[in-house]
């Protein structure tokens, strides 16, 4: 009975280390992401003030030379 204990003691231990291995990991790989999604937004943000709108009316836009 004492060995299954001692076993059983030393799983949790070994589960332990493990699930705090794993929500240190997740952790990083969320700031990651966080850092990440910030970055493409600021490049959404770029892309816009540089490209003209596919949107945007033809009235506000001159013809092209050809016309």
């Amino acid at each position: 009975m004492d060995e299954q204990i001692v076993e059983l003691e030393s799983r949790i231990a070994f589960q332990d280390e493990a699930i705090h291995s794993l929500s240190e990991t997740v952790a990083l790989q969320q700031e990651k992401i966080d850092g990440l999604t910030a970055a493409v937004e600021a490049l959404k943000e770029k892309l816009k003030a540089l490209e003209p709108s596919p949107l945007q009316s033809t009235e506000t836009e001159p013809p092209p030379p050809h016309y």
